[in-house]
């Protein structure tokens, strides 16, 4: 526990310090949030239950920072420090590799319930937004999704061959996921492929839960659905990170 403690401090640490990761992943979705909201914050969305756009967007925007942060900001830096030899070097040293990887996962869930804290607090304070009635659900919903996103970004690095890469791949999955799966936009006005194709992405159904319980009240247990489809692709990016992560470096 010591040496996880340790560990977790540098990685909150490292993750504060660069300036490129805490903009794309965790203060971009605030931005389009105050940005989108101020435009169409008031409108209605009739195929949602004729909710305002503005608690519509809030719970868009906390799918797209847990995409963004958990799966995303994740797996380029695993790939960076994988292709640099970080983590070849970091697994010849007495850091046990489970301390390693909570500690990093750790921050990442950290830094994504920062976001959430702050996407709420905005809500309230420029488009009056009332507060989660079911905050135990939405914490369980949320734990779920980053939990499952995690496990899906550290399956992905087995896809991604060099650090110049990562970026590139990572914005190639998750920026259409978010369009598609409805973070921005209702879905409902999607054609029919496009609606095809959102119903079996992961963030489609964490978006399901997660507006569920903020625009209706939902307890998570009463989603049995949404919840089984973000565990089972979570699991899936578990079993697909035993078998596939590297910690030596693909180039040199």
């Amino acid at each position: 526990m010591r040496l996880f403690r340790h560990e977790l401090k540098g990685e909150l640490l490292l993750y504060t310090r660069s300036r490129e990761l805490a903009f794309f992943t965790f203060l971009l979705p605030m931005i389009f949030f105050l940005l989108l909201a101020s435009v169409y914050g008031n409108d209605r969305i009739k195929s949602e239950g004729n909710v305002r756009s503005a608690p519509f967007l809030e719970a868009g925007m906390i799918g797209y920072g847990a995409i963004s942060i958990a799966f995303a900001g994740l797996a380029i830096v695993l790939v960076i420090r994988r292709e640099a030899g970080i983590l070849k070097r970091l697994r010849a040293t007495p850091l046990p590799a489970p301390a390693y990887v909570c500690a990093l996962l750790g921050t990442f869930l950290a830094a994504f319930a920062v976001q959430v804290i702050g996407l709420v607090i905005l809500g309230r304070a420029f488009f009056s937004i009332p507060l989660p009635h079911h905050a135990l659900s939405l914490v369980l919903a949320l734990l779920l999704g980053a939990i499952s996103f995690c496990g899906l970004g550290i399956g992905v690095t087995a896809l991604i061959k060099s650090a110049e890469g990562a970026s590139a791949v990572v914005n190639a999955i998750y920026l259409p996921t978010a369009f598609i799966s409805g973070s921005f936009f209702s879905p409902h006005s999607y054609p029919g492929l496009l609606r095809a194709i959102a119903d079996v992405l992961p963030l489609t159904y964490f978006l399901r839960l997660v507006r569920g319980i903020m625009l209706h009240g939902h307890e998570i247990w009463s989603q049995p659905g949404s919840v089984a489809a973000v565990a089972a692709w979570g699991v899936l990016g578990v079993i697909v990170a035993v078998r596939t992560f590297r910690w030596e470096p693909y180039e040199g």
